[in-house]
């Protein structure tokens, strides 16, 4: 796999980087910016986390979103 854009809601909001065997977001857009750098094991796995950190990031504020 080579780097890849990542779209949420038809906007980018990242790419994602192999990295040992897994999948390191790199975030573009604030409102993801709490998952910056992490890894996951599949692109689900990521897509799951940005749409669960998005809502969070809309429903209780960007101070609960970045430290989720």
């Amino acid at each position: 796999m080579k780097k890849q854009m990542v779209e949420f809601a038809g906007q980018p909001v990242g790419i994602v980087i192999p990295e040992n065997g897994r999948l390191k977001f790199v975030a573009v857009k604030f409102h993801v910016h709490g998952l910056d750098g992490r890894l996951y094991e599949t692109m689900e796995e990521l897509r799951l986390a940005i749409r669960t950190h998005v809502e969070t990031f809309y429903r209780e504020g960007p101070d609960q979103a970045l430290a989720g």
